[in-house]
C-alpha cells in the first residue's frame, strides 16, 4: 500500500486518510475519492491531500476484516456466535446467547504477530457471556493489507475462536444453617447466576450444619447440578460439606482455590452430577472464584484440579466490601 500527500489532481480513485471539511460538509477519512470530491478538495483551497493507494497485492480493510472473522467462525449459526457486517475495517464478533467464550490462544497469538496491521482482540479465554456479549473483534488497522500476511493470519485462525453453551436445565441448592448464622441469605444472588446461565433453580433445601443431615440432602438432590452453600464456611477438605458429599457416596476432586475472592470452594461428583462446594463470598452478586467454576461446569466444560491452580495468575479480585475477613485491616 502506498500512503502520503499527493497533489489533489492526483487524488482520485484514492482513499481519503484524514478527514476533510468542505463546502459545509465533511469527507469522512476512508471514503474513496470520486473527481467530484477532487473538484470541491480544489475549489476549497487545497492544493495536496494525504491518501492511501491499494497495490493490486492489498486488500481493502473492509474486505479483510471480514475474512479474517470469516475464517475465525466459519459457521457463526452453528457455533451460536453472530458476525456484524464490517465498516471501517473492523468486524465484531457476538454471543447469541448465554455461553463461556473459547480459544485456541496459542493460534492467536500466532495471528497477532502476522502484521501489526491485522489485529484480533478477544475477552479473556473462559469468559462467562450474555446473549448480545462481545467475544472479540477483528480490527485491520490500515486501509489494506497484503494478501499474503491476511491469508497467513486466516489460516492460523482457523475455527480459533467458539464458544460453549450451558448443557445443564437446572441446579440444586442445599443450605446449612448454624444457630445466628446468615440463613437463606444468598440465595437470591445464587439464583441469579444460574438464571444468568439460561438455567432455573430446580430446589432449595435447608439443613442443619452437620454431615448426616447434609449428606441425606446431597442423596436427595436429583438436579443436574448441586451447590452448596454452608453456614460456616468450610475451612478443610475433611470440613462438614466434603464429609457429607462423601457420606452420600460422592467425591471430593478439589479444595481450595488460588481466586481471591473464592478461595474456600470445593468441587466434586455425586454418581454423575457436578457438585460445587460454593465460598462464602458466592452470597454477594460481585465476581468471585465460584462464578468461573459454575459458569464453566454449567457449560460441559471439565475443571480439574490444574485448571483451578491455573486461575491464581489473574486471580486477584476486587475486594468484596461486605467480607467479613478483608484482606487487609484498618490501623487502629
Amino acid at each position: 500500500m502506498n500512503f502520503g500527500p499527493v497533489p489533489v489532481a492526483d487524488a482520485v480513485g484514492a482513499i481519503l486518510a484524514h478527514s476533510v471539511r468542505l463546502d459545509g460538509r465533511r469527507l469522512r477519512k476512508g471514503v474513496v475519492l470520486t473527481a467530484r470530491d477532487v473538484s470541491a478538495l480544489a475549489r476549497g483551497g487545497h492544493s495536496e491531500v494525504t491518501v492511501a493507494r491499494l497495490t493490486p497485492q492489498d486488500c481493502a480493510e473492509d474486505e479483510a476484516a471480514q475474512r479474517l472473522a470469516a475464517a475465525l467462525v466459519p459457521d457463526p449459526e452453528a457455533a451460536g456466535i453472530r458476525l456484524s457486517a464490517p465498516f471501517t475495517g473492523r468486524v465484531n464478533i457476538f454471543a447469541e446467547g448465554p455461553c463461556v467464550a473459547r480459544f485456541d490462544t496459542a493460534r492467536l497469538l500466532e495471528l497477532n504477530q502476522v502484521d501489526p496491521m491485522i489485529t484480533l482482540a478477544t475477552v479473556p479465554n473462559y469468559t462467562q457471556m450474555a446473549a448480545g456479549g462481545m467475544i472479540a473483534t477483528v480490527k485491520i488497522i490500515s486501509y489494506g493489507v497484503p494478501y499474503a500476511a491476511l491469508e497467513r493470519a486466516c489460516d492460523l485462525g482457523r475455527d480459533a475462536v467458539n464458544v460453549a453453551v450451558p448443557v445443564f436445565d437446572n441446579a440444586g441448592l442445599i443450605i446449612t444453617d448454624i444457630p445466628g448464622g446468615p440463613g437463606v441469605k444468598g440465595a437470591d444472588a445464587i439464583e441469579a447466576r444460574l438464571q444468568a446461565l439460561g438455567m432455573v433453580l430446580h430446589s432449595k433445601v435447608i439443613v442443619q450444619h452437620r454431615v448426616a443431615p447434609l449428606a441425606e440432602a446431597i442423596s436427595e438432590c436429583n438436579a443436574d447440578m448441586i451447590l452448596i452453600l454452608t453456614g460456616s464456611a468450610t475451612s478443610d477438605a475433611m470440613d462438614v460439606a466434603p464429609e457429607a458429599l462423601r457420606a452420600a457416596g460422592g467425591e471430593v476432586t478439589r479444595f481450595g482455590m488460588p481466586v481471591d475472592p473464592g478461595n474456600l470452594l470445593f468441587i466434586g461428583r455425586l454418581q454423575g452430577a457436578e457438585v460445587i462446594g460454593l465460598p462464602g463470598c458466592a452470597r454477594s452478586m460481585a465476581l468471585n472464584g465460584a462464578d468461573w467454576v459454575l459458569s464453566r461446569l454449567a457449560c460441559g466444560l471439565a475443571v480439574t484440579s490444574a485448571d483451578i491452580a491455573g486461575m491464581g495468575v489473574g486471580g486477584l479480585l476486587k475486594e468484596i466490601p461486605s467480607r467479613p475477613m478483608p484482606r487487609t485491616r484498618k490501623p487502629r
